[in-house]
């Protein structure tokens, strides 16, 4: 550095802080060998605290104003720099601003899943997340302890720190309060404020530091647990399993029925799925209940005036191969209000469709 900014640094008379940025806690003001002339004045803004040290030692604390640097007002730089009659200019002192507004957008996680008993599901690994604010309360502290020397600390060099020490006090927290997994939504707020709680009483006395808010944003789950939630709640969804059961046996059994393709086969597989349900529904120990499956249906046919049958539905398919059984034909069996043409009749509609041919042969 050359005379000329030796002058120049000797000749400014105003120590202030500009800060430009959201993350900075502390700033070192920079002077020429730490020389401040005789009178100058000192500016601190709302939401800074300036602070004089002197060889190593804290000094004076100067709150927002404006204030000429005279012995009258560091009375405790006075006595360490043995000023007993004023001091002339330039005197050397560092001087460093400390931001005490709040830094709100720190994030904080779990790294580690954290284990917690559930009365439910027994031993579950959850994970959670939120978001801090931090804040300088006690600068003494914060110089002393954490900033040292250095000619900037920025809130980023203190988030690693501040992430331990909430991960450590969430996980205590969740050991002892003992809830069980589905209501842990129910409780962001109150675990939220107890773990600010605990995190500011260690900050706070040894690091000068504050937590004015923490927030729980989620607590979140394993893919396994999630899904056995959504299941159990499905299932309080459907209420009577046993009716709701049924009731898929009996839309299973009319779609098979109504299938073209499928004819007396479907009906077969349509009972056969009633009873491996019914035999799953049965209590465990309790001998299953077998019931006849119902009679197949008997058609008759009107051919001249007469009545002809009962035919079962193979007897009807063959009538449809030599051509005397039309779509046309009035059928009629048990349970018709009357007699309706057998293409109507949704059993039977799949009789008069072309078979679909056969897809090619493997290569041999």
């Amino acid at each position: 550095m050359g005379l000329l900014d030796k002058l120049r640094g000797e000749l400014v008379d105003i120590v202030e802080w500009i800060d430009d940025s959201r993350h900075t806690l502390v700033w070192r003001f920079p002077r020429y060998r730490n020389q401040i002339k005789n009178g100058a004045v000192l500016i601190v803004r709302p939401g800074q605290v300036a602070i004089f040290v002197h060889q190593g030692k804290l000094a004076d604390v100067f709150e927002p104003g404006t204030y000429e640097l005279t012995t009258g007002n560091l009375p405790i730089l006075s006595t360490l720099a043995g000023w007993k009659h004023g001091f002339d200019s330039p005197f050397k002192a560092e001087v460093y601003f400390v931001s005490t507004k709040q830094i709100t957008d720190m994030k904080w996680g779990t790294p580690n899943p954290v284990v917690l008993r559930d009365p439910d599901f027994g031993p579950v690994r959850i994970r959670a997340f939120g978001s801090y604010a931090l804040k300088a309360v006690d600068p003494r502290a914060l110089l002393t302890e954490l900033v040292g020397t250095d000619g900037s600390f920025e809130g980023d060099e203190v988030a690693e720190l501040m992430r331990s020490m909430i991960n450590t006090a969430f996980a205590d927290l969740i050991a002892s309060a003992k809830v069980a997994v589905l209501d842990l939504a129910g409780n962001y707020g109150e675990f939220s404020e107890r773990l600010r709680g605990e995190v500011e009483s260690r900050v706070d006395d040894e690091y000068g530091l504050s937590l004015p808010q923490l927030f729980i944003v989620n607590i979140s789950l394993p893919e396994n647990v999630e899904k056995a939630l959504d299941t159990r709640s499905s299932m309080g969804i459907i209420g009577d399993m046993q009716r709701y059961q049924q009731f898929q046996l009996g839309q299973a059994m009319t779609e098979a029925a109504g299938n073209p393709a499928g004819g007396g086969a479907g009906e077969g597989l349509g009972l056969g799925m009633g009873f491996a349900m019914a035999s799953q529904m049965m209590p465990s120990g309790a001998p299953p209940t077998v019931t006849a499956p119902p009679p197949m249906p008997t058609w008759h046919i009107a051919q001249g005036g007469k009545s002809i049958g009962p035919m079962g539905v193979e007897q009807l398919r063959a009538m449809v191969a030599d051509g005397s059984l039309r779509s046309d034909t009035f059928v009629w069996c048990e349970g018709m209000t009357g007699w309706v043409a057998a293409g109507e009749v949704p059993a039977l509609a799949g009789l008069f469709r072309p078979s679909a041919p056969p897809p090619p042969p493997p290569p041999a």
